[in-house]
This record gives structure tokens, C-alpha cells and sequence, in this order.
């Protein structure tokens, strides 16, 4: 089975900016992708790419081996999309919405009825099937733009920032849905600023930054790249800073509380007791601090971009990319996923 995404040397152009930059990513069959990065990555794009709002300038991009431009269609009817921003018709109650959706891609009348009824139950909004979507809250609407990709069955779901501004319990309850769906089978790819998100939920995540991938790994890989903070309380202050060559990376002190940076600090600590103690210190407490997916994303992409963050922090608007004339590049009919 070829992959579920495969990219080679993807580039894409807007006149004199390069928002991809000879991209090359694989997804397989089946994995819980994350691409993370801050605002003008290329996320955005990426994903236009595949689903053929945005044609590519160069390079290949393939869905389950379709290319997408010359197998669309092919391509296309295995994606389902929930975009980050709202783009759903106004004039039809929700149920209608997800009817006409599955029916753009070949659904029988009676069969799309019946998979608009089970995806809305699954968000949990089937006791508003018979309203329209401008009086659904903002948290119904994010549940909605998920039911819309869910009503064709896809093999692939994309979800770009499935969880910006939303509330704590709604983010954990489609943080529930979207792990179900891939234990189902769905492959996932997963656009996000939350780096709490992509630690949780993701097998792999691919850093981009400037249109480039910087890097592709687990959230374990990733955090190994990274260094660990152990701290120690000692009984009195040292007279002097303590010298541990051979594993510390950098030793601070302040007043009796004493910081010792290190690769691995879960197995570093015992030896940094023995050899205190062996100095004639007496410890009074420690703790580890391990190395966050944050810090790392900084290390590699050495922005401090706060759009990317904790999911405490509101999220901010989409990629830079948004700001381009993306109609001019579609070269598809409206339903395709800029309407619908």
C-alpha cells in the first residue's frame, strides 16, 4: 500500500514568495501526523496542496499513490478536511449541509442521509441537525467542520487547528474523537500551534518553518535532542560551584539552590548525588525538570513565535499564506471544499 501522503521537492509560489520550499514528507498508512510550526510555515499551504485549492508550482504531492493534479478526483474522494476557517453554506440546516457534501462525491441520496445522521451524532451535535450553521455556538461549528469531513468516510482526515479557540473540555472532547478515529484505521494529519496537541496525540510530528521541513521525529525523538535541568536544595551554600566535568553542560548556583544542566536527567541524577555527596554536600531535595517539545521547536527553528504554545494561550490567526490570492489558484468547482 503506498503511503497516505507522499511529497517530493513540493514548491509553491506567490510571485516573489516561496511559501513551500522543495517539501519533501511522507505520512503512512494509518499514522497520526502532526505538521507544527509557527504562523507562515506553510502548514496551510501544504494542505491546500493536497486537496487542490492551491496548485503546486513545483515538484510532487501524492494521496495513497493519486497525484493530485492528474488523479483529483481519486485523491480528492479520499480526504475529508476540516479546515480552520468556517466556510460552511448559511442557507441550509446543518443535516442538508452534510447531504449535499457527501453528494458531490457520488453518495446516493438515501445512503448520505443516513451518514449525515451518524457523524452528527458522533460530534454530538445531532439535536441541532435542523439548524442553520450561523446559529450553531463556536464550539458546535468546530464540531460541525469535523462532521463535514467525516460524512464521506475518508481514508485521510485533515484536521488545520481543529482546536483554535475553543474551550478546555471541547479541545479533550475532539482530542477523544479524532484518537478513535485513528485506532479505527483513519489516517490523521494534524496541523496545530499547540504544542501540548501535537505531544499527545501525534506518532510523528515534522517541524516546518519558512516553508522548509526543519524536522521530522516522534515527540520522544524530539525531546532527546534537548537537555534536562536537575535541581538540587543543599543544606547550606556552597563555598565555591562544584565542579562536575564529564556530564554537565552547565552548573549555576544560587544560594543553596544548585542547577545543573544534562543530557538524561532521569539517569544523570544518581551519579550528580553520589559525587555532592562525595564533595561533602548534603542534599535537602531535587527534582528534574525534562526537556519540553517548546524548547525544542525554539532550538530548531530559533523563533520564539508565540503562536506557537501551550494550549492555555489563545491561538492566533492562520498562516501568513492565508493573506495570498488563493482564488486565483482554484481551478476547481466552489463544492470542492471552499464552499461546502
Amino acid at each position: 500500500m503506498p503511503p497516505a501522503i507522499e511529497t517530493t521537492d513540493l514548491v509553491k509560489e506567490y510571485g516573489d514568495l516561496r511559501a513551500l520550499q522543495e517539501l519533501s514528507l511522507t505520512v503512512e498508512e494509518g499514522e497520526f501526523f502532526g505538521l507544527l510550526g509557527p504562523n507562515g510555515a506553510g502548514k496551510t499551504t501544504f494542505i491546500n496542496t493536497l486537496v487542490g485549492l492551491v496548485r503546486k508550482t513545483g515538484g510532487e504531492a501524492r494521496v495513497f499513490g493519486h497525484d493530485v493534479e492528474d488523479d483529483y478526483q481519486q485523491a480528492r474522494d479520499a480526504i475529508g478536511l476540516a479546515p480552520q476557517e468556517f466556510n460552511v453554506d448559511r442557507f441550509f440546516p446543518i443535516h442538508e449541509v452534510l447531504e449535499h457534501k457527501a453528494g458531490y462525491h457520488g453518495i446516493p441520496e438515501d445512503e448520505a442521509a443516513e451518514r449525515a445522521d451518524e457523524v452528527l451524532k458522533r460530534v454530538g451535535i445531532y439535536d441541532k441537525r435542523d439548524e442553520r450553521f450561523d446559529w450553531l455556538s463556536g464550539g458546535m461549528k468546530r464540531r460541525l467542520l469535523l462532521a463535514r469531513a467525516l460524512v464521506t468516510e475518508p481514508d485521510l482526515l485533515i484536521l488545520d487547528e481543529p482546536t483554535a479557540g475553543v474551550d478546555v473540555q471541547l479541545r479533550h472532547d475532539l482530542w477523544e474523537l479524532v484518537t478513535e478515529l485513528n485506532e479505527e484505521g483513519t489516517t490523521i494529519l494534524l496541523t496545530t500551534h499547540y504544542i501540548e496537541e501535537a505531544e499527545r496525540l501525534c506518532d510523528r510530528v515534522a517541524i516546518m518553518n519558512e516553508g522548509r521541513k526543519v524536522t521530522v521525529a516522534t515527540p520522544d525523538e524530539l525531546k532527546t535532542r534537548g537537555t534536562d535541568t536537575i535541581s538540587v536544595r543543599l543544606e547550606s551554600p556552597p563555598a565555591t560551584t562544584p565542579e562536575l566535568d564529564g556530564y554537565a553542560h552547565e552548573v549555576t548556583v544560587s544560594g543553596n539552590q544548585l542547577e545543573v544542566r544534562v543530557d538524561d536527567g532521569g539517569s544523570t541524577a544518581p551519579r550528580l548525588l553520589n559525587d555532592l555527596e562525595a564533595m561533602g554536600h548534603e542534599i535537602a531535595d531535587l527534582e528534574i525538570s525534562r526537556t519540553s517539545l517548546e524548547e525544542i521547536f525554539v532550538d530548531l527553528t530559533g523563533s520564539e513565535d508565540r503562536t506557537v504554545t501551550r494550549s492555555s494561550a489563545s491561538s492566533a490567526d492562520g498562516d501568513v499564506e492565508e493573506n495570498c490570492d488563493v482564488e486565483q489558484e482554484r481551478e476547481r468547482e466552489p463544492e470542492q471544499e471552499g464552499v461546502v
